[in-house]
């Protein structure tokens, strides 16, 4: 799965959950700032993540910064499966 791949995956979730246009959400807006998702749906973003891409999150990993923007999510996403390919080959 390419980055952009993994980038429209989680902007079509989080239109869907969110309840706004395609054009309200952009790679690099800031979900929480602009209200988009709040703390349950933070919860279920995490559980989206977690199912769609095949990996647990730390709850160290729980942080702003992983989660603020479709860019932040996709690079952890992308941080994480390479952390899982890197154990396998182990």
């Amino acid at each position: 799965m390419t980055l952009e791949e993994i980038k429209l995956k989680i902007r079509e979730y989080i239109v869907e959950n969110a309840y706004v246009e395609h054009d309200e959400v952009m790679n690099d807006t800031q979900i929480f700032v602009e209200g988009l998702l709040d703390s349950m749906g933070f919860i279920l973003l995490i559980s989206f993540i977690e199912e769609t891409f095949q990996f647990k999150a730390k709850d160290s990993e729980l942080l702003e910064e992983n989660f603020q923007s479709v860019n932040a999510i996709s690079t952890f996403v992308v941080r994480k499966l390479q952390e899982n390919l890197n154990k396998c080959a182990e």
